[in-house]
């Protein structure tokens, strides 16, 4: 599969990504567990080695189910997980914000089960969130 580099550190990426929020809702009924894992180790196995996920998703199942799908190829693929700063968390200062980004990270590391993540981004739920 070709592979494209995106971002400041030039991270290597399949021209084709692994979007894995269908894993667990989204489009209609998920597959169940195992289905979901032979699917993410297919997409592997297709030459696919970007998949992204989201704590959002499913509220933080997906990672769970995403972290233990890719375990066994983790080193060799570029995992993204998104996250979202909501309007009840105290953010009005920096030292706050990147409090708040620093917990959720962890969060996301742990339902990952993995101690890094290659592309972190966050969504804005509106423009108040600051």
């Amino acid at each position: 599969m070709k592979k494209r580099k995106i971002g400041a550190a030039r991270l290597e990426v399949s021209a084709v990504g692994y979007g894995c929020m269908g894993l667990s809702h989204g489009y209609g009924e998920a597959p169940d567990k195992n289905e979901a894992i032979r699917l993410m180790k297919q997409v592997y196995e297709l030459g696919c080695n970007f998949f992204d996920t989201a704590e959002g998703y499913s509220a933080g199942a997906n990672e769970e189910l995403v972290g233990e799908g890719i375990a066994p190829f983790r080193q060799e693929i570029i995992l993204a997980t998104k996250f979202v700063i909501h309007p009840d968390e105290e953010v009005s200062t920096i030292p706050q914000l990147m409090k708040a980004v620093e917990t959720h990270l962890d969060a996301s590391l742990k339902r990952l089960n993995t101690d890094y993540i290659d592309l972190y981004y966050q969504l804005l739920l509106s423009d108040e969130t600051f």
